[in-house]
């Protein structure tokens, strides 16, 4: 999958338009992903992903970089055997690109702020 174009509030995925944030995953995109605390990450929000068992985990945290992963957070992702990159979601979507075919990735993008 390719992410085609990102602005604050709206990404393009291989051509279809999204305006909510999503979880790529290879083959599908999930544009329902809603997190228990909005601008904090916890490891329940990403219940799916870990199931799916990427080798990489790229995290879109906004825009402006609002959304905060805490470091238990990344550490437990870490700790399933999972390499995680938090970014801001314009760089999010950079490694996203630059990273497909090389190794089972996965996207999780807060798309606002």
């Amino acid at each position: 999958m390719k992410i085609d174009s990102y602005s604050f509030g709206s990404l393009v995925v291989d051509g279809k338009m999204y305006v909510s944030d999503v979880i790529i995953y290879p083959g599908r995109v999930d544009p329902s992903w809603w997190r228990k605390e909005g601008h904090r990450l916890q490891i329940a929000d990403l219940a799916d992903v870990l199931t799916a068992k990427p080798q990489i985990l790229i995290v879109g945290t906004g825009y402006s970089g609002m959304m905060v992963v805490p470091k238990e957070t990344e550490n437990f992702i870490r700790s399933q055997g999972i390499d995680i990159h938090v970014a801001t979601t314009g760089r999010a979507v950079e490694l996203f690109n630059a990273m497909q075919g090389k190794k089972t990735v996965i996207a999780a993008l807060h798309i606002t702020c």
